[in-house]
């Protein structure tokens, strides 16, 4: 309980923050685990940004045209689950702060988007939110572009610490963020020289204001504990035509009575007598996750500070002709017939039987695809013509008007991919973006985030074998598609033809709530859908491509260009008396989310078992058992000739039929 006198106080910015710094040591102690010097270093810089700068209702914590919030830094999560509790957030309750990082809480030990309202992206991995925010930045621009600042307009605002600033991947989201302009996101830099070893001298000497010049953006350094100064600096960055980063010189742990400014603070709960003691010097008499009345009213009334502005963009919303669009792209709900041109182009080409490369194949949905589904953006890590990703005539995406649909990335996979997370997360738009699949190594960490957080992005991979040739093993993937279908709810497609290849595509776009990763083909293959489906064949991620002439004795199991050397050595043992079904498989994952009984049909168990694909065999066990055949890859490629590479590492027509009359 708190006195009349109480009652009547008002809070003052000191306290507010302090609030942050308090919530943030109690919710570690009570875990025994969680990282309090962050968050109690920051809470200055954040109160400031929240309660005079950020565009939010805590009360509709999913309006579109919010400011996006962005902890880099995700290991001080407790700063923004205090953040958001003290605004209102209702999910944000006092009682998910005592459960923080234990099981079945909201408060997870790093945030992650879907389980917290306010939380806009699953950080933790460091530098991946920086990367994030470019591309939620992007979006912004291009949908005000698109549908005029009435609708949108907001910022994108980011704490990083020198961690976030140390992975290479921030090197390539800052160079992103330059050469675009994005002058609506701002980096608050939590500089306060110290990691979980010690110094941040202890490995790294970088001037990080001048790597920010030298990428194009402005640049200020401020007293992160300067409540004043901060201000100042933050309308500072509302008024620069370039992405903006404020250097906060901060002491970790700020406020601790004895370890402000040490290293211990970062990642291991203060202690029982360091809480109290600290407690003491803040003059927080409170117990744990109780507050003081007058800063509780304080934080709440700036939790309500953006209803009047949220309002007010309803009612423009409401009187836009683009609203009904503008409301349907938000949602991630696709364009009523968005598959018509796509269906009728598939039609035609089960007439035309067309034998080509799966990436010429995926450029040819997307000519399809692209005026059909216009919130598609896509792009390329510097692979444009390799990759098909281009469809003619579109507009690049570029400073100053924004409203282009193709990207540029450069030669930055894992920036891409981690920006098109972020695009994704952003709404309004659907992200791909192309590269070799052997460079899917580089982007791999922001696939695995985009897969645990359920976005929808699409990762066009091409070159997909040691079928891409002479350009030799550095180039030729083996293990990458069973290393990318081991990331749980990731689609990882492998289309056969022309006509999988547009289905795979129409599954990537439905498929709201997990990324996807289109494994294309280099080299020419022939087309095996010869006869037109009533339904997408490719949906139940295998299916009986042919059935045998009589009751099968074996099944031949195949991906991508190997389908038709599985037909090829079918037809050879149906020859030779030995009924033969083959089962194409372009998808692991959809084929595991069928019913059992489906499962059981395709894969036949009662016939010898054999699967043929140009990469390891990892991961096929499950289709063919312990005992079943598999023709591919036992090491890395080589260079020469497709043709030849197929025929020195025996995937071959001759190499199935072996595989299969051994086990008969």
């Amino acid at each position: 309980m708190t006195d009349a006198k109480s009652v009547s106080e008002k809070a003052t910015p000191k306290q507010m923050a302090d609030a942050i710094r308090v919530l943030a040591m109690d919710g570690v102690e009570k875990a025994k685990s969680g990282h309090p010097g962050m968050p109690m270093g920051m809470a200055d810089v954040a109160t400031v940004l929240f309660s005079k700068f950020l565009k939010f209702d805590a009360s509709q914590p999913d309006w579109a045209d919010r400011d996006r919030f962005i902890l880099s830094a995700g290991h001080g999560s407790m700063l923004i689950y205090a953040l958001l509790h003290l605004t209102g957030y209702k999910a944000a309750t006092k009682q998910e702060l005592s459960n923080f990082r234990q099981w079945g809480s909201k408060t997870a030990g790093h945030p992650e988007y879907g389980h917290m309202p306010g939380v806009e992206t699953t950080t933790g991995p460091l530098g991946q939110g920086l990367a994030n925010s470019v591309g939620f930045a992007m979006a912004e621009r291009h949908l005000a572009a698109k549908y005029g600042a009435d609708l949108v307009d907001h910022r994108t605002w980011v704490i990083a610490g020198d961690g976030c600033l140390m992975e290479g991947v921030s090197q390539e989201a800052i160079a992103l963020a330059g050469r675009y302009k994005l002058n609506k996101l701002t980096v608050l830099w939590d500089d306060n020289e110290i990691t979980i070893d010690g110094k941040v001298s202890l490995s790294d000497t970088t001037d990080q204001k001048a790597r920010f010049k030298a990428a194009g953006w402005a640049v200020k350094a401020v007293d992160g504990h300067d409540m004043k100064a901060i201000k100042s600096a933050l309308q500072w960055a509302t008024r620069q035509d370039k992405p903006t980063l404020i250097a906060c010189k901060t002491k970790i742990g700020r406020g601790a009575a004895t370890m402000e400014g040490s290293h211990k603070t970062h990642g291991a709960a203060l202690g029982a007598a360091e809480i109290a003691a600290t407690r003491l010097g803040l003059s927080w008499t409170h117990e744990p996750f109780e507050l003081p009345e007058a800063v509780d009213r304080a934080w709440k009334k700036v939790g309500r500070r953006g209803a009047k502005e949220r309002k007010a963009w309803e009612a423009r919303l409401a009187a836009s002709t683009q609203a009904a669009d503008f409301t349907r792209a938000m949602k991630g709900d696709l364009p009523e017939g968005a598959f018509a041109k796509l269906d009728a182009k598939i039609a035609e080409l089960v007439e035309s039987k067309p034998a080509q490369a799966t990436r010429q194949s995926s450029g040819a949905a997307l000519d399809e695809l692209f005026a059909a589904v216009p919130e598609l953006i896509g792009g390329s890590a510097d692979l444009t013509g390799s990759n098909n990703t281009f469809v003619k005539g579109t507009p690049i995406l570029d400073a100053p008007t924004y409203e282009g649909r193709y990207v540029n990335w450069g030669i930055r996979e894992f920036g891409m991919a981690a920006a098109m997370n972020g695009m994704a997360l952003h709404g309004g738009v659907i992200p791909y973006g192309g590269t070799f699949m052997v460079f899917s190594d580089y982007s791999r960490p922001a696939i695995r985030l985009g897969a645990l957080m359920g976005v929808r992005a699409i990762h066009v991979l091409t070159h997909d074998s040691i079928g891409l040739g002479e350009d030799g093993p550095t180039h030729q993937p083996v293990e990458h598609l069973a290393a990318l279908r081991a990331i749980p709810n990731l689609l990882v497609f492998r289309p056969a033809d022309t006509i999988e290849t547009m289905e795979c595509w129409k599954l990537a776009l439905e498929h709201k709530s997990a990324p996807s990763a289109m494994a294309l083909s280099r080299q020419k293959t022939a087309a095996v859908r010869t006869v037109a489906a009533s339904e997408n064949l490719s949906a139940k991620g295998a299916y009986e491509l042919r059935a045998a002439k009589g009751a099968a004795k074996a099944t031949v199991f195949a991906t991508g260009t190997e389908v038709p050397l599985a037909l090829a050595a079918a037809d050879t043992l149906e020859a030779e008396g030995t009924p033969t079904r083959v089962v194409s498989v372009p998808c692991f994952e959809l084929f595991f989310q069928q019913p059992k009984a489906y499962q059981d049909s395709v894969i036949g168990r009662g016939t010898v078992r054999v699967a043929v694909e140009a990469a390891i065999q990892q991961g096929w066990e499950r289709f063919i058992g312990e005992d079943g055949g598999f023709v591919g890859m036992t090491g890395f490629g080589a260079s020469a000739p497709a043709e030849v590479l197929y025929e020195k590492f025996g995937i071959t027509t001759e190499a199935v039929v072996a595989a299969v009359k051994a086990r008969l």
